[in-house]
């Protein structure tokens, strides 16, 4: 069985920017300083198509040589054709596998776990993993505790099968508690809002989720002080770092914290705040490092990865 490695990488974010003056919000409560808004012509497929182009293009591979392509979204209108057989036909990608996946938060670590059995099964040599999100899309205005959270974009990995067993991306450790699904929602057919219980979340990822998270790294082979970069899902700034103060990590990792500048986008999250950290060079190539998603399901899926 061949291993597989992440061997590109690329982003997109729209250009409007809005800050906390806009909303008139203050961003010690959430850690979020600014976040990125889609115009209402901009698409899911459009920023997921961008982000795709971008990875593509660093991996230095014809469109004809990928196989699979798949976008973790829980934003996307169109049911048919899938996001990512749009974002196919965009890239001109003959023949490949496309389908989409929803996971809310945790879906782009569970599409690149889906994408890297798929390779390591022989199904395919080489996939594009997106995330993407139009989160204003079903942002409540109205609702003073979500809508200073969310922001929208997309981000994406090329992986490719390698001619050896070495694990560029490692285990899965990924579960659900359905019980607690309806901590955060999204829900109604015309016209879905974003609802969450803050401090449900908040509890549950902070208090159960270190523990998964630290068996990725035992999945892996590895310890906690092994990692150079710990790149959770960007929910909000307290999460984040309450949740890394939890895991036994060395005092120079890099935690990723584009929340900040991004907001929350969900499934697309992770993708745009790893490919930014490895575009910066903060995390050198070859180095060990955990991706950890969670959120709606309520889900989680992580595993560690080799910086390309």
């Amino acid at each position: 069985m061949p291993g597989t490695r992440i061997a590109a990488l690329g982003h997109y974010q729209p250009s409007r920017v809005l800050t906390n003056a806009d909303l008139a919000w203050i961003r010690q409560r959430t850690g979020i300083a600014t976040r990125r808004i889609a115009d209402e012509d901009e698409s899911v497929t459009d920023m997921a198509a961008a982000a795709a182009a971008k990875a593509l293009a660093a991996s230095g591979l014809a469109p004809a040589e990928i196989g699979l392509v798949t976008v973790a979204t829980c934003t996307a209108i169109d049911r048919c054709p899938s996001i990512a057989a749009q974002v196919a036909a965009r890239l001109g990608i003959p023949a490949a596998v496309c389908f989409d996946l929803n996971n809310g938060c945790a879906g782009f670590t569970t599409a690149l776990a889906c994408a890297d059995h798929s390779l390591k099964a022989g199904a395919a040599r080489h996939a594009l993993v997106i995330g993407a999100e139009k989160m204003s899309d079903v942002t409540d205005w109205s609702d003073r505790s979500t809508c200073v959270l969310l922001g929208d974009g997309a981000g994406a990995a090329l992986i490719s099968a390698t001619e050896t067993d070495h694990e560029g991306i490692g285990p899965v450790v990924w579960g659900s508690d359905p019980t607690r699904g309806d901590a955060v929602r999204l829900q109604h057919a015309w016209q879905p809002k974003f609802a969450q219980e803050g401090q449900t979340v908040f509890r549950w990822a902070t208090t159960e989720l270190p523990a998964i998270a630290e068996n990725a790294c035992h999945r892996a082979g590895i310890a906690t002080t092994d990692l150079a970069a710990v790149v959770t899902h960007q929910a909000n700034l307290r999460i984040i770092e309450a949740l890394t103060r939890r895991l036994d990590l060395r005092d120079d990792v890099v935690i990723a914290r584009d929340v900040v500048d991004s907001g929350n986008t969900s499934a697309a999250s992770v993708p745009i705040a790893l490919s930014k950290l490895v575009e910066r060079g903060e995390a050198p190539s070859g180095a060990p490092m955990l991706l950890f998603t969670f959120g709606g399901g309520l889900s989680w899926a992580g595993q560690v990865v080799t910086c390309p």
